[in-house]
């Protein structure tokens, strides 16, 4: 569940931090990520706002890098470009910042995409590491640590989009709970994310509302969707199976009627 609730805070990120609140490392970066869309042969540029929260200068190491988003729901950032990568249309502005204390800097950066560049998406990050190691304290040592936030981009080219296809049901123990859960699989060229309204009875007849959990679907890929019940009193309530779930799924501009027990 920590696992969950840091991936949950930072897709999702999606920006990730290492180590972000040990002493020496005050970055917070904003937007914690970008949905970006664009046409082959064209430039798009954007901008992050890097505040440093310290009264001292903080100066960051900047550069991109690839990641994963594993089945665990673990980012991984990979330094080394990886197959089919984008990261070689990507120009940032400078690999070295210092931003004053208490102050904020705009740093750009943009993606050229080449002119024959099939539909689909482009998905990098851009890292913004501490120059010098901070140090944290942990069991009477004083440790080096570096501090690091990843910034994900989504870049949909031309006519990328997710193909969502819907499977289930099953249900999980999640933090000690039962839960709801559809299995996602995206056919389409570029992310998606589940969203929708919906409701639902348990077998001994209360009534909840449920969340879909948002996490990205990348493309060719399968994911659990988290049904997430909650009523007007009770934001953790403890569901009796079987459940019954209605209502309406969306992704992008699309949309899907659902009408499933959970057993």
């Amino acid at each position: 569940m920590r696992r969950l609730a840091l991936v949950l805070f930072s897709l999702l990120g999606i920006a990730l931090a290492s180590a972000a609140h040990s002493q020496g490392f005050a970055a917070l970066v904003s937007p914690p990520r970008f949905e970006l869309s664009t046409q082959p042969g064209k430039t798009l540029r954007s901008v992050i706002e890097i505040s440093n929260r310290s009264t001292a200068p903080g100066r960051y190491l900047m550069h991109t890098a690839d990641w994963t988003f594993s089945a665990d729901f673990t980012v991984n950032f990979l330094d080394d470009l990886q197959p089919g990568s984008c990261r070689p249309w990507v120009a940032i502005e400078r690999p070295e910042v210092v931003v004053p204390g208490g102050g904020t800097l705009r740093y750009r950066f943009e993606v050229t995409v080449p002119a024959d560049a099939p539909p689909g998406e482009c998905r990098f990050a851009v890292m913004i590491e501490g120059a010098e190691p901070s140090i944290a304290r942990s069991q009477g040592l004083d440790l080096p640590v570096t501090g690091r936030i990843g910034v994900i981009v989504y870049l949909t080219v031309g006519d990328g989009a997710p193909d969502l296809e819907v499977f289930g049901p099953k249900v999980v123990i999640l933090n000690g709970q039962q839960i709801p859960v559809l299995s996602v699989h995206n056919s389409g060229s570029a992310h998606g994310r589940m969203s929708g309204f919906l409701t639902g009875k348990d077998a001994k007849g209360v009534e909840y509302d449920f969340t879909p959990s948002d996490f990205p679907i990348l493309p060719h890929e399968q994911r659990d969707v988290f049904l997430t019940p909650s009523t007007a009193t009770d934001d953790h309530p403890k569901l009796a199976f079987p459940v019954t779930v209605k209502g309406t799924l969306e992704w992008g501009n699309h949309k899907t009627e659902l009408d499933q027990i959970f057993e």
